[in-house]
């Protein structure tokens, strides 16, 4: 089963279990979305389901997306994205909720990383700098020397490529992998998951069961089904 939904961070709370347990915990608004296209091997090489989430007003959107959601029969959606299957159990105009996440122990959430503008080599890479003692003539936070490593690529006084320097950090797409599943609320649409999610509060988020787990969350998921 299509077992994907489009969300919105809502933020960070904790969740106290029946023993007293405290655990840290995002909330996610997922959903309701709409399957906006069904794609088959006949038609497009390849099976896939589009959903879209978040009404638009139709002047805040284009002629085509709108004629794309209208085949659908729904609004406009702010948000689209595609999730690639070979079992395709839903058509064209279905709602998906967060009801399809019931049985899934663990999640990945996709979202976009905060920007953090430009910075220097020790925020971006976790450089220790320098010396902080006497005779440091105002070198504590640079980088140091940068073409070390440009004599052993035989290409020229050139830098090496990859090489960590000061530049543009954060905002970049992310991805919280095996985050378990702590309560679902299916009347308000909500999830909560444990630990952090990527991208500031109100951000979109695309929330799939886990693609990857190690061994001990592998057992957990087992003993949960």
């Amino acid at each position: 089963m299509a077992s994907a939904l489009l969300g919105k961070k809502i933020g960070m709370t904790r969740y106290f279990t029946e023993e007293g347990m405290n655990i840290p915990v995002t909330v996610i608004q997922a959903g309701p979305c709409v399957v906006t296209q069904v794609k088959t091997e006949e038609t497009d090489g390849y099976s896939a389901i589009q959903i879209g989430y978040e009404d638009v007003s139709p002047r805040r959107s284009t002629m085509p997306v709108i004629g794309h959601d209208h085949r659908a029969g729904t609004a406009p959606k702010r948000h689209h994205r595609e999730l690639r299957t070979d079992d395709i159990d839903v058509e064209l105009g279905d709602v998906l909720t967060v009801e399809c996440f019931e049985d899934t122990p663990f999640v990945d959430i996709c979202g976009r990383s905060k920007g953090k503008g430009f910075q220097g080599g020790m925020k971006r890479h976790n450089f220790a700098g320098l010396e902080a003692s006497h005779g440091v003539k105002r070198a504590h936070r640079r980088v140091g020397s940068i073409g070390g490593h440009s004599a052993n690529l035989g290409t020229g006084p050139k830098l090496k490529k990859g090489k960590r320097m000061p530049g543009h950090m954060g905002d970049e797409n992310m991805t919280a992998r095996s985050l378990p599943i702590v309560a679902i609320d299916t009347e308000r649409n909500l999830i909560l998951v444990k630990g952090s999610v990527p991208g500031p509060n109100n951000a979109c988020v695309f929330v799939r069961p886990a693609v990857r787990l190690n061994r001990k969350k592998t057992t957990a998921a087992g003993k949960k089904k």
